[in-house]
This record gives structure tokens, sequence and C-alpha cells, in this order.
């Protein structure tokens, strides 16, 4: 794909610096650009003046504004407000999305009563079941199966593997990247008599008389729902619900690896990076981020805007707008003080048993 510096720099609301018909042929790395040869290029993104040292002279690159491209020996520049948000829309003008062929793949099996929007892309060996309804425009990678009345919105992007099992409602350019599996059965058992787990539970610990049982599958009776530009990354699992539907909120981003369980719901713009595992049940604010490696447990709240670090595990409701890190949660600010004093530990210990010996005349061992 090949755009000019004056549609780049529209593009990315930008200010231009230098010929606005410079052919821009792709991105670079500051230090990997070349000079312009024949009027084109590659353009490099040093939006920090230590990533602007590195750049060539005669090159192209995306600045800062505050930054001056003279003094770097560019042949042109676009200048902009915002360096991370100016990469997300560099980066979509030069991704060219998975090679799908267009139409439907000989080797594709679709149900005759699925139904397939205009302009898709069906790829090799791609299942589609019956009733199935697939939007306009939507690429689906080969090996993927769609399960029966299950509808995918438009413009959707599916990548290799995926599994989008029966009854699952997504909104309209999701995105599923390689190995997710959405709509799989909840983890969901039930004892006879009362469980260990629910014992301990009322008890806070205490056990009583055990006895063997055996674990009962409650079967998955709801469905998915996706809103609208949700995009769920490599080998994620997503749970059906038992009765409702799992559901996750338009705009909400969901990293590799990432278990969200059965019955929980995830609200607006949400971000979940890679690893979070959710338990069944609980609810999820707009706007909540949660870091790699977090942990949240079944049937809690998550408040709006919630931010918890990588790591944290959070055993109890969080109010709205809280910063929490660590296990068990707690206000990050607290848990900061916490670290603090547990480096501090060994010393204590060591001046506790000093002042020990100074008032009894005796050591720790005696």
């Amino acid at each position: 794909m090949i755009v000019t510096l004056a549609e780049l720099a529209r593009a990315l609301d930008a200010r231009l610096w230098g010929d606005p018909a410079i052919r821009v042929t792709g991105a670079a790395e500051p230090a990997e650009t070349e000079p312009l040869s024949g009027g084109a290029g590659r353009i490099a993104l040093a939006m920090a003046p230590g990533y602007a040292a590195t750049l060539r002279p005669g090159c192209i690159a995306v600045l800062a504004e505050g930054m001056e491209p003279a003094d770097y020996g560019l042949a042109a520049a676009v200048l902009v407000q915002r360096p991370r948000l100016a990469m997300a829309g560099l980066t979509r003008a030069f991704d060219p999305g998975p090679d799908i062929q267009p139409g439907i793949h000989p080797t594709a099996i679709v149900d005759p009563d699925a139904q397939i929007g205009a302009e898709a892309a069906i790829g090799p060996f791609v299942l589609i079941g019956a009733g199935a309804r697939i939007g306009a425009r939507a690429r689906i990678g080969s090996h993927s199966s769609i399960g029966r009345g299950s509808v995918i919105g438009i413009d959707a992007v599916l990548g290799q593997g995926v599994r989008i099992a029966h009854g699952i409602a997504a909104g309209d350019r999701l995105v599923v990247h390689a190995g997710a599996v959405i709509g799989g059965d909840g983890f969901s058992f039930v004892t006879p008599g009362e469980s260990g787990v629910e014992e301990i539970r009322r008890t806070l610990g205490a056990r009583g008389a055990i006895t063997a049982q055996s674990w009962v599958r409650i079967h998955s009776l709801g469905g998915v729902t996706l809103g609208d530009d949700v995009e769920i990354g490599v080998n994620a699992a997503i749970d059906r619900g038992t009765i409702r539907a799992t559901s996750i909120g338009s705009g909400t981003k969901i990293d590799n690896l990432v278990q969200v369980g059965h019955n929980v719901q995830i609200g607006r713009d949400c971000l979940l990076a890679g690893q979070v595992g959710i338990g069944g049940s609980t609810r999820i604010g707009d706007r909540v981020v949660l870091g790699g490696k977090c942990g949240v447990s079944d049937n809690i709240f998550v408040g709006d805007d919630v931010i918890a670090g990588g790591g944290t595990n959070i055993y109890t409701n969080v109010p709205a707008g809280r910063v929490v890190l660590g296990s068990p949660a707690t206000k990050m600010d607290t848990q900061v003080e916490i670290q603090k004093a547990m480096r501090r530990l060994p010393r204590l210990v060591a001046q506790v048993a000093e002042l020990r010996k100074i008032v009894t005349g005796t050591s720790e061992k005696d």
C-alpha cells in the first residue's frame, strides 16, 4: 500500500513539513530508514528525541509536535500531537490484514441455510453451520468454524482456527485472532451434598466430616454476546452462560490467553491483558483495565474505571475508579507501602533480636 505524505498527514490529523507529494511505501524503525529514492521511501516512527537521534539524513519521519525536522536532516516529516495515537493510525494505514481471497473457497463447507453477506471472504476448510449469518465484508481465516445460528457482524476478521460455537451473537468489526474459542461450555459442576468448596466458603476454612462425592455437570444453555469493535486475542477462551449469555461490551479488547468464565458480564471499552482470568458470574464495569495475570474471583463486582496492575488478585468487590495492586488487591498506594515494609522486615527482625538481647541479656536462641 502506497500513500502520499499529504494523505498520511490528513489521516493522522497532523501537520505536514516538506513535500506533500512524497510517496510513503511503509513504516520502519528510525535506524532502519533510508534516504528517499525516486520521491518515495519508508517513514520512521521517531516521536521522541532519543529515537530521532538515530534517523538517517534525507529520510522521512513522524515526529512529535515541538520537534524540529531540520535538526535531524529530514527530507520531510509529519508532526503529531499524540504520538501513540498517531502510531495507531499509521500502522492501520499500512496493515493489509490477513491474506484471505474474496469469495468462498472451494474447500469451505457452508450450510445451505447459512447467510453470507456481500463481499465476504471465506477461507479454506472453514465450516459454517445451519442458520449462521455472516455480515458483509467479513473475512474468515482457514480452518475456522462458526456454529449453528451464530451471527457475525459486518467487517469482521477471524484468524486461522477460530472457534465460534453455536448461538453466539457478535456485533460489527469483530476481530478474533487465531485459536480463540468463543462459546465453550462453562466450568460448572455440583455435588449431591454440600461440597468442600461450599463448606469452606460458609465456614471460612473450618472442615467437618469429609465424605466422598462425585461432581455432576451443569450444562451451559446460554450463549455469548459481543458488542461492536470487540477484539479477542490468540487462544483466548470465552465461556458461554449457563442460562443467560456471557456478554462482552462494545469496544472491549481482550489479549492472548485470557479466560472469561460463564455468565461474566464485561462492560464497554475494557482492556484485559494476557493471562487474565475472570471467574464465573462476575460483573466488570466500563473502561476497566486488568493488567497481565490478573485474577478475578467469581460472583463479585468490579466497578467502572478500575485499573488493576499486573498480577493483582481481586477477591472482593472493587468500587468504581479505584487503582489496585497486589494479592489480595489493595489500593495501589497502600500496596506500595506494604511492599516497602516487607523489604524492611529482615532488618526489623535483626533489630528486635538485638533489643531483646540488650533488655534480657539473652539471645533469641536461649
